[in-house]
């Protein structure tokens, strides 16, 4: 799927120099804060319309969107590290807009991508949402570290075969797990099912490494700065991995944990979970006054 095939129904193409990254905005314009969200690895941004949908009827504007490569997008520069990624996500608010401040939700691998964005853009944050969200110190983790080396090389070859068209019957049987509806379920199958989509998503699974150490690098989210921790409380993951989960939060002045009971990794952002990260963000702005 490519930025040509795009169905203008669902968000708008936001060129940010010579390429155009897929843009969906939610909710009512006014001066509260804007609620940025950046997905997980193999997502996009149908991923976020539940919560979208949550945010607006709570008054707050948000943006989800494609980065390059993905769902809509059309592909950017090598390598698509949190650097490429933190760049094009800078110029696209830049284009829309959207001088801040922020609020920053992030799902899954999007956490190690916040740590590289929000420490650079600490004039423009209110605060950070981290949904079921990995952070780069869990590279420390012999089993994570394993995990992520088996993961990038079963990604790898996923991103060589992806032209073979394998991913379209797999999209019919897991493209939605989050339990999406409308035309935001019908979306995400179709771009899961994506050439396109699983070769960049591939490759940015295949610099997870790069991107968290570039998020060590950034540092950690300072104190003052509120953090709200949502996980998924039916993922299986060890308590050591569990424990890294909630140590932004732990290390915030203003810190929120919520582990979401019957929640998995990806039916958090559905219909059934998804307001607890809605309370995430409300724990940020009632922090800061906003």
């Amino acid at each position: 799927m490519t930025a040509q095939r795009f169905h203008p129904t669902r968000g708008q193409l936001v060129d940010i120099g010579g390429r155009r990254l897929r843009a969906v905005r939610a909710g009512p314009k006014s001066d509260r804060p804007l609620i940025v969200l950046e997905c997980g690895a193999f997502g996009c941004a149908a991923d976020w319309a539940v919560v979208q949908e949550r945010l607006a009827a709570k008054g707050l504007a948000s943006v989800a969107y494609d980065r390059a490569g993905l769902g809509f997008s059309d592909p950017g520069p090598e390598p698509r590290d949190g650097r490429a990624i933190a760049a094009d996500l800078t110029a696209m608010l830049a284009k829309l807009g959207e001088p801040g401040p922020f609020v920053m939700a992030g799902h899954s691998m999007a956490g190690l991508m916040l740590r590289v964005f929000v420490p650079h853009h600490r004039d423009q944050m209110l605060g950070v949402v981290l949904v079921d969200a990995v952070t780069p110190e869990m590279m420390d983790v012999r089993a994570a570290a394993l995990g992520v080396h088996a993961y990038r090389g079963a990604m790898k070859l996923v991103g060589l075969w992806s032209g073979a068209g394998f991913m379209r019957p797999v999209s019919l049987v897991i493209g939605d797990l989050i339990g999406l509806e409308g035309e935001a379920s019908t979306e995400k199958r179709r771009i899961y099912g994506s050439a396109t989509h699983t070769r960049w998503a591939a490759e940015e699974v295949l610099n997870w490494p790069r991107t968290a150490g570039q998020g060590r690098e950034a540092g950690t989210f300072e104190p003052d700065l509120p953090v709200a921790v949502v996980t998924a409380g039916a993922a299986r993951m060890s308590a050591a991995l569990k424990a890294l989960q909630v140590v932004p939060a732990q290390a915030s002045r203003h810190g929120y944990v919520d582990h979401v009971r019957g929640a998995n990794h990806a039916s958090l952002l559905g219909k059934t979970f998804a307001d607890p990260i809605v309370k995430g963000v409300e724990h940020v702005l009632a922090v800061v006054g906003r």
